[in-house]
């Protein structure tokens, strides 16, 4: 059997804290085509029911706001967990994972992780998947 490719030692480490897909409270998934900003990327993503939404992606304090429409928040920061776990593939065949504590919601689906942000600046992904 092959074993895993990681993108780094915390992203291997992250892969066993994922939770199932059952039991998580937020699961999105969605393709990017970013475009490329001074210090931020952006994606337009397209929900399960046509809608076009935002997603913003800078360097910073590692963190997520989650864009309410998108994850059909009823009381906005009412029942979130406290993280979410957003994971890609890059092309190279290696996952990245990362845990982002969520800082609150936005009209944009805003993640703020250096790694993320310096891989979707090289065009080395092209979906994400947000687990919590």
């Amino acid at each position: 059997m092959k074993k895993a490719l990681y993108f780094d030692e915390e992203s291997e480490l992250l892969q066993d804290e994922i939770p199932q897909s059952n039991h998580c409270r937020i699961k999105i998934s969605f393709n990017l085509d970013f475009d490329i900003g001074q210090s931020y990327v952006t994606s337009k993503i397209e929900d399960r029911d046509g809608n076009i939404r935002k997603l913003n992606i800078q360097p910073g304090t590692k963190g997520i706001k989650l864009q309410s429409d998108l994850i059909r928040v009823k009381n906005k920061d009412a029942d979130l967990p406290s993280h979410v776990y957003v994971q890609t593939t890059l092309k190279d065949g290696k996952t990245l994972v990362r845990k982002l504590p969520i800082i609150g919601t936005s009209d944009w689906l805003l993640i703020f992780d250096e790694d993320l942000f310096l891989l979707a600046v090289k065009d080395q992904y092209e979906e994400i998947e947000i687990l919590g």
